[in-house]
């Protein structure tokens, strides 16, 4: 088990209890609580289903921290709603590009698994295959803004930024947290474009 499991635990234990901690858009959903780990031989149905490897550090969430729920925007899907999905083709210079579904076998281009609830078409993403693989992802499945990659290492280390940002009432767009005082003036309280 990967040694960040025992500490990730630990602080989303805490966070919902501390006053000045930041607010995650979305938390209404989940209210800090996982499901259920899921167990190996579900996750590498899963795989198996859909002919990949998920990256480790995501894996390794679900299968000792939680399958589902807690997480930034509206939580973590369970796997059984998590979308395989390929990167539009490149079109003009500079604009952005969307996502749509990967066909069954689509293994043509990178392979990215849609793992968090945004909103509207906006998605949060894990690279499965290529040269982002276990990186986060942001974007937009029509293209409208993204996408963008966290420079988080990987899926715990992703969570751990928000968890971190999150108790110390950071703003943070990408994470999509506001801090208590940008709350305290709801007048100046506006989510700015997604960049």
């Amino acid at each position: 088990m990967d040694p960040r499991i025992p500490r990730l635990r630990r602080k989303l234990a805490a966070t919902p209890f501390q006053p000045l901690r930041s607010h995650s858009f979305g938390e209404e959903q989940h209210q800090f609580c996982l499901g259920p780990k899921l167990a190996e031989t579900r996750v590498t149905a899963f795989e198996a289903e859909h002919d990949i490897a998920l990256p480790d550090a995501y894996r390794q969430f679900l299968t000792h921290i939680g399958g589902s729920g807690a997480a930034p925007f509206y939580g973590l899907l369970p796997l059984e709603r998590c979308s395989l999905l390929v990167m539009n083709p490149r079109g003009e210079p500079g604009t952005p590009r969307g996502f749509e579904d990967a066909g069954p076998g689509d293994h043509e281009g990178d392979l990215f698994l849609h793992v968090i609830e945004m909103g509207c078409t906006d998605v949060c993403l894990i690279a499965v295959t290529g040269p982002l693989t276990g990186r986060v992802l942001t974007g937009n499945s029509d293209g409208f803004w993204g996408p963008n990659v966290s420079s988080a290492t990987d899926f715990l280390d992703w969570y751990e930024r928000w968890l971190n940002h999150m108790s110390a009432g950071r703003d943070n767009r990408a994470l999509e947290l506001t801090s208590p005082r940008l709350r305290a003036h709801p007048d100046r309280y506006r989510m700015a474009p997604k960049i």
